[in-house]
């Protein structure tokens, strides 16, 4: 039984018995009891915090008490009447007061009371409100922070008190130091004066005298102290003070921004979708809320009370003390660690919302309002990612200026420290969360919506501008229609390449993107690439011969419609060879990791996931290695940090290939190692699969098979046997007769049912004339066991009768449907058996790997490689190998995988990077040589062959399509016209040859400048020639625009000349160049130029409004949010401002080291810095149609037009003087 809880009851009575007599409130008042309709008359008595009740007025002992503290009191409305009484009792009941007190918690029932008046229940409710304390306890908050804060003011007072009190006692010994020398001077004085004067008025010409004494000695007193103040002002220390100022003061504008996104971010979205959650039918759930919003709203009231704080030391400027404002923050970056730690599932959560229309119009709306600015939700999610690097800069720069013996010097460093631990993870999850943004971000300016965009293991490969040639009968390709104006008009399209699709969009003209009504979303899985038409051919050939060999096919067969073709034009040779290699190899992974899926759970009935983590190395964080979250193309867990060796042995493991990995590999490979140790590594592959390969990635194909193996190598048989029946790689495809429509490879059909789906490719039997096809060879005697699998034999023992061309699924994922094996008779083969491709079942073999596993050579997928071998058994024969050695060749298979491993990276390397053989001969030769000795390999497949001089040939010829000018070449001209004058160039002309020459430079910078900050160091002219010489032109032309205006002596002219640039800048702008925008606006906001009132005065209201849309467009404001937001909907070409991605390179780079305290290599910021540089690269490689006109670049180029900023200061102020103040 439960005890019933002790009170002293004596002094509860000494209480009731004061509340009769001094209560605040007494009264009759009606109880309602337990029974839902009876009320008791009580009469009650209110003492401090204590209701009692007694059964009458002159009771004695109390009937019952309540304790009041903590609850509250309001009105409650007359309960309904059930029975029909008097209507006299109805109306006495209606006119009584009804109230509720109610005590907070679920225990305790709420008390209702009543009485007979208005005016007393009133008066009760008071009374008991009061009693409840509330206003206490809110006073009490509200004291306890104004406590909080009046500390904080007498711990900064006790400091300035304690400073004070230093130079008061530094002012009395220089004020006792003063009172020496003058006793000391009165004393010589006294001396040195020979006689004291009696004369009681003195001469006038000696008070003029002493009179002229006196204002010599002011001026040189007060020329003493300028001397000294314009010393100090041009001293070091000064220099420092102004440069540390300055930084709080960038550092309070930029927190006062920051304060104002956390305030969108709140009040636009959390605070209304959690209205929107609470409503009859919500859109989204508070759970999903609470999980894309984790801990937004502490962190705004968190910064609130930061800016605050930055705000009150400008208030006592220019004593500027900020490290106790950082020791508070400190305690508080748990909460940025659990923001950080959610962002990835939180942007994951957001992408899943989407897919809810009503939520995904909801917050379109939402996105809609002005203080939004046009970003989106996952903006603004992201900008407290970049908040504690930001503080880490601010921080680095304070430092920079801050003398080591300042009485704050400490603490920044410490408070530096502490931000870049955090910092660290920051940057990791940013990378990790990159391509979810990069696909909303696509997703939102697509006025359709696209549905797989939403999809997170959608990873974006790259985007661009392509031609699509229209649709034409063969034969009949016109060279009128396809003309270079009219089809870059009609067919221009914008194409983004992700790991699973294919998307072509139209732009409109406000740069929303429009998905095609059909083949807008391409399917990878349903598409094969066409790479070079055969010469054969005479479509093809018309075709070449009108394009330039510039263009290439995807054939669509998507299995609910008929199938089509879509022709693509890129605008270079080097714009196709990436867009090809990109797409073959993401066909390549998709189709690959397609039929693992099959293989493994439609019969070993191992899932995928269960295939990566059977192999640690994979997903385990080890020593040498750790592992993020995100799952890469290939589905397996992308890498966080590594060490050198990891990263080159994930590189070559023959299992995997991932598109962005590789990607990521090439673009910042020269950081952390070197191009010849990453060719030596692709060399081993190649020469020595064996001992190069992990030993990981070969441990299964010897887990069984060992006597045959034996038994093989005592013969001293080569290990390099026949390879006719191999496929070829996925790297060069080519048409090799007329096309035959086909049955596209299916992965969702079982493999039981279909074993033709398993087919990569198609065998290459045709190339030996002695080769037959003979699926009758007898098996080897040890196969029992990898017969015992239930594989269905209807696809190998199909009838002849059948036509071939029908029955064949067999292709590779980058090969047409139209190659098919011939005899070589001429007739079609018996393509109802299917070669599987080695490559392709050595890659899902081992993927299959586990520890401890079984011999996987049992599976169904090697069973089917045995057969094939079997197939193939008396073309083996005749060549001299027996079938027992060609069914148990393991080494052929790793052999062809390895070969395919190092051309699919030589043809990824060669042509995306080739600025990397440009500028290194020596790499180009052993690249060279390289290819050559695969060349000279016997045994080489036609397809690898063809593949191999394929690379070979990109990378010895010279670049035919590179005939654009370099600046050297224009600075060379010498046989051009005389440079004209400014008047005489109209504003187009000088727009274009701006926009011409900024493109050129920009374009000639290689993507190894990018890497490492070398812009910023000592010998930047020696590690960044390229960047400096963009930066030496951007500062040539601004000031060739300023100079050019200081050059006219009238009002008008000046004015003019105002016009007629700003009017070149908006042509500019309408160029896409906004590097030539922000050259001509930044010399007009020049101070020589920006205080000509008069001249200005002149100007038209319509230029005025002008120039400032243009700043607005370029604007550093928001990390450059408007030119970013202006060049995502743009199409290439165009010139971006450089400034703008080597701000964000440096920002990556302040953050996070490249290496770890471990010495692994940190791979989430190579990720990071492989988006922007191929960013960067997108806009270098598509190049303007423009004519040079050398009279327009000379007048342009001629550096003796140029005036230096101290001469243009002086001739402003000889045109327009200061006025006196």
């Amino acid at each position: 039984m439960q005890k019933s809880v002790r009170y002293n009851e004596g002094h509860a009575l000494y209480l009731a018995f004061l509340a009769r007599k001094e209560g605040t409130k007494r009264g009759f008042l009606s109880k309602k009891a337990a029974e839902a309709s009876r009320w008791h008359e009580k009469w009650f008595a209110l003492y401090q915090n204590v209701l009692f009740y007694f059964e009458g007025e002159q009771s004695g002992r109390p009937a019952g008490m309540y304790l009041l503290e903590g609850c509250s009191c309001e009105r409650a409305p007359a309960p309904p009447r059930a029975g029909a009484g008097p209507s006299g009792a109805r109306d006495a009941l209606d006119k009584q007061y009804y109230f509720t007190v109610l005590f907070g918690h679920e225990g305790q029932k709420p008390l209702e009371l009543r009485c007979e008046e208005e005016q007393e229940g009133k008066e009760w409710v008071e009374a008991i409100h009061q009693a409840s304390y509330a206003d206490i306890l809110i006073e009490r908050e509200v004291l306890m922070q104004k406590y909080i804060h009046l500390v904080q003011i007498v711990e900064t007072e006790k400091i300035a008190a304690h400073q004070l009190r230093h130079q008061l006692e530094d002012q009395d010994t220089e004020i006792e130091r003063l009172k020496s020398e003058i006793i000391a001077l009165n004393k010589t004085k006294e001396r040195m004066r020979p006689y004291q004067s009696n004369q009681e008025d003195e001469d006038p010409d000696i008070k003029k005298i002493k009179k002229v004494q006196s204002f010599m000695r002011g001026w040189l007193c007060r020329r003493k102290w300028k001397t000294i103040v314009q010393d100090y002002i041009c001293s070091p220390h000064a220099e420092s003070m102004r440069k540390r100022n300055q930084i709080v003061f960038t550092m309070v504008e930029a927190e006062s921004e920051y304060v104002h996104q956390l305030y969108v971010l709140v009040n636009g979205f959390l605070r209304p979708l959690r209205m929107a959650a609470s409503s009859k039918k919500p859109p989204i759930s508070h759970d999903d809320v609470s999980s894309i919003f984790l801990n937004s709203e502490t962190i705004m009231f968190l910064h609130e009370i930061f800016h605050q704080g930055l705000k009150a030391r400008i208030a006592n400027w220019p004593t500027l003390i900020l490290a106790d404002l950082f020791d508070i923050l400190l305690p508080m970056l748990n909460i940025y660690q659990e923001f950080v730690r959610n962002h990835q599932y939180s942007l994951q959560v957001l992408a899943n919302c989407k897919q809810n229309r009503d939520f995904d119009k909801l917050l379109k709306q939402y996105e809609a309002n002005p203080a939004c600015e046009g970003r989106m939700l996952e903006t603004f999610l992201t900008y407290p990612m970049f908040q504690i690097p930001r503080y880490i800069i601010t921080l680095h720069e304070l430092l920079a200026h801050t003398p080591h013996e300042h009485v704050e010097r400490k603490s920044l460093e410490f408070a530096k420290s502490k931000l870049e631990e955090l910092s660290r993870v920051m940057h990791d999850e940013v990378s990790d969360t990159e391509n979810i943004r990069k696909n909303l971000a696509i997703e939102r300016m697509i006025v359709e919506g696209c549905d797989i965009l939403l999809d997170t293991s959608q990873t974006f490969i790259r985007q661009g501008s392509l031609i699509q040639v229209p649709s034409v009968e063969k034969g009949k390709l016109s060279k009128v229609r396809l003309g270079s104006l009219s089809l870059k008009k009609e067919g221009e399209r914008q194409c983004f390449l992700f790991t699973k699709h294919f998307l072509i969009c139209t732009r409109s003209s406000g740069g929303k993107l429009h998905l095609l009504k059909t083949g807008g979303v391409l399917s990878l899985i349903e598409c094969t690439l066409v790479e070079e038409p055969d010469a054969s051919d005479d479509d093809s050939k018309g075709s070449g011969q009108v394009f330039g060999h510039l263009d290439f096919k995807i054939v669509v067969e998507p299995p609910d419609a008929a199938p089509f073709t879509v022709v693509l034009l890129a605008p270079s040779r080097q714009e196709k060879a990436a867009w090809t290699s990109d797409i073959s190899q993401c066909v390549d992974n998709i189709r690959c990791n397609g039929l693992m899926t099959i293989v493994f759970e439609e019969n070993s009935k191992v899932t995928v996931p269960h295939m990566i983590k059977s192999d640690a190395r994979l997903h385990k964080d080890d020593v040498d290695i750790c592992f993020s979250k995100t799952l890469n193309s290939c589905k397996v867990p992308q890498i966080r940090y590594a060490s050198v060796e990891r990263l080159l042995e994930r590189l070559t493991d023959l299992r995997f290939l991932s598109i962005d990995f590789l990607n990521t590999f090439l673009h910042t490979y020269r950081i952390f190692t070197t191009a010849a140790m990453v060719l030596a590594k692709l060399s081993d592959i190649y020469k020595r699969p064996f001992t190069s390969i992990p030993v990981r990635s070969l441990e299964l194909f010897f887990a069984t098979s060992q006597n045959n193996r034996g038994e093989h190598l005592a013969d001293g048989k080569s290990p390099r046997l026949c390879r006719k029946f191999s496929s070829p790689p996925p790297l060069a495809v080519s048409r090799t007769s007329s096309p035959v429509r086909a049955r596209k490879l299916s992965l969702t059909s079982p493999l039981n049912s279909r074993i033709g789906a398993l087919d990569l490719t198609t065998a290459s039997a045709s190339s030996s004339p002695t080769t037959t096809h003979s699926p009758a060879a007898s098996p080897p005697p040890h196969t029992a066991v990898l017969e015992s699998v239930p594989v269905d034999r209807a696809g190998v023992d199909s009838s002849p009768a059948v036509d071939a061309t029908e029955l064949s699924p067999c292709r590779s994922p980058s090969t047409p449907r139209h190659l098919r094996y011939r005899q070589p008779g001429g007739q079609m083969a018996d393509s109802s058996h299917c070669s599987v491709s080695p490559a392709s079942a050595f890659a899902i073999a081992t993927a299959a790997a586990g520890h401890g596993s079984p011999p996987v050579l049992d599976t169904p997928v090697f069973s089917i490689v045995r057969r094939i071998l079997r197939s193939n058994a008396k073309s083996m024969e005749q060549r001299g190998f027996s079938n027992t050695d060609r069914i148990c060749d393991k080494e052929f298979i790793i052999r062809r995988t390895a070969t395919n491993r190092v051309l699919n990276v030589l043809r990824h390397w060669v042509s995306k990077h080739a600025q990397d053989f440009e500028f290194n001969n020596e790499l180009k030769m052993n690249v060279l040589n390289l290819l050559e000795e695969v060349l000279r390999d016997p045994d080489l497949l036609p397809q690898e062959r063809k593949a191999t001089a394929n690379i070979l040939r990109a990378l010895s010829q010279d670049d035919q399509d590179d005939i654009h000018l370099k600046l050297e070449d224009i600075l060379q001209l010498t046989d051009c016209p005389k440079a004209e004058c400014f008047e005489t160039l109209s504003a187009m002309e000088l727009a274009e040859q701006i926009t011409l020459l900024d493109h050129i430079i920009f374009r000639s910078i290689p993507y190894e400048e990018f890497l490492g900050q070398g812009w910023m160091k000592l010998e930047k002219n020696e590690r960044t020639p390229y960047i400096m010489k963009t930066s030496q032109h951007f500062n040539d032309m601004s000031n060739l625009v300023a100079s050019q205006i200081m050059s006219y002596t009238d009002v008008s002219s000046r004015a003019n000349a105002i016009e007629k640039w700003v009017a070149v800048a908006d042509i500019c702008r309408c160029l896409h160049n906004y590097n030539g925008v922000l050259e001509i606006t930044s010399a007009l906001n020049r101070s020589a130029i920006y205080r000509l009132k008069k001249t200005w005065a002149k100007v038209s209201k319509q230029t005025k409004a002008l120039m400032d849309k243009l700043q607005k467009t370029v604007s550093s404001e928001g990390r450059f949010k408007n030119l970013r937001e202006t060049l995502k909907n743009c199409n290439p070409p165009a010139v971006p401002y450089l400034g703008m991605y080597l701000t964000d390179l440096a920002f990556i780079e302040e953050g996070t080291p490249n290496f770890t305290e471990e010495g692994l290599v940190n791979f989430s910021k190579m990720r990071m810095i492989s988006h922007i540089v191929r960013e960067i690269r997108q806009f270098q490689q598509t190049s303007y149609r423009i004519d040079h006109q050398p009279k327009v670049t000379q007048y342009l180029l001629d550096k003796a037009l140029i005036i230096d900023e101290d001469t243009l200061y002086e001739l402003s102020l000889k045109i327009e003087p200061r006025l006196p103040a």
